[in-house]
């Protein structure tokens, strides 16, 4: 009985999709992972192409893959395809998107969640009550991942090196604060400098986030040893104790308020100032309702048409 031709054209993209992510990682292991499927169906995929089309896709030389000649003939006529088809969800949800009505996804740290990001974002739902913006409270590595894996549509944070396929829009930016509780040693200095802060213990952000790689790189520069006495997460935390005197720390002067029981001096001249912006995969087609948030924080913004 011959195969219904919508069961064949279903098996045939499932074959030549696993045809592609085994040519993409030359491994079918792999493969099989990044599709939930196990390794012997991604196997057997292969060998049901091959039939089909009469053709040896692959080569095994030792414990590697190598795509024949006519498997590099087939990829470059299955890639767009595969790749157009999953891709089609998210092409079609963005063309269908208006200035007006869709969604805004926004990867941001939680100090820019709380203190940067509030007066755009009340802006915006004012003017654009119908468009549903989303937030996901992660860290600068994990936002950039979801940004590539199209999770979401842009994150917001800063950027001390922007990688090759990453954009990013300067915002807003400040000045490196040195915190201290009000009865610390250094408030009676009239110039603090780093060599003096080093010889406090340190409260410092997670070591992934950019304050805590920022200090630590101007100390060594300095070739000064300092001590971290506390690692926490959050400007809030951080600032409640540096005032309980439990050490001292560097944070930027975003977080900052005249109700803070805390002794303050500017570091400007040690440490870079902090640009916080918007931060977008370069090629990738902004939505109306995307481009119309940040222009919100960036109103020279131009969108992406690829």
């Amino acid at each position: 009985m011959p195969m219904n031709n919508t069961a064949y054209k279903h098996n045939l993209l499932q074959q030549l999709r696993g045809f592609c992510y085994t040519a993409r990682f030359l491994s079918m292991s792999r493969a099989a992972e990044r599709m939930y499927l196990s390794q012997p169906s991604v196997s057997l995929q292969i060998k049901a192409l091959e039939r089909e089309l009469n053709a040896t896709l692959f080569e095994r030389h030792g414990p590697r893959l190598v795509l024949t000649r006519d498997g590099e003939t087939l990829l470059e006529l299955a890639r767009p395809l595969v790749e157009g088809i999953d891709r089609l969800p998210d092409v079609f949800q963005s063309r269908r998107d208006t200035a007006e009505r869709g969604t805004v996804s926004i990867a941001a740290g939680g100090s820019t969640i709380q203190y940067i990001l509030p007066r755009y974002i009340d802006a915006f739902v004012h003017q654009h009550p119908q468009v549903d913006v989303r937030l996901h409270n992660v860290t600068g590595r994990a936002g950039l991942a979801l940004l590539r894996g199209g999770e979401v549509d842009l994150a917001v944070g800063p950027m001390l090196d922007a990688p090759p396929d990453i954009a990013f829009y300067p915002v807003v930016s400040y000045e490196p604060v040195l915190i201290t509780a009000r009865e610390h040693p250094l408030v009676k200095r009239k110039r603090v400098t780093l060599r003096d802060i080093s010889q406090y213990p340190f409260i410092m952000p997670p070591r992934n986030q950019s304050t805590s790689r920022s200090v630590e790189m101007v100390l060594a520069e300095h070739s000064l040893e300092y001590d971290v006495k506390l690692e926490v997460g959050g400007y809030d935390v951080i600032k409640r104790y540096v005032a309980l005197g439990l050490g001292i720390a560097i944070v930027m002067s975003h977080c900052l308020t005249e109700s803070d029981p805390l002794h303050t001096v500017p570091m400007g001249r040690y440490f870079p100032r902090r640009s916080y912006g918007v931060v977008l995969l370069k090629g990738r087609r902004t939505p109306p309702a995307v481009t119309r948030f940040i222009q919100t924080l960036c109103p020279d913004f131009q969108p992406s048409t690829a």
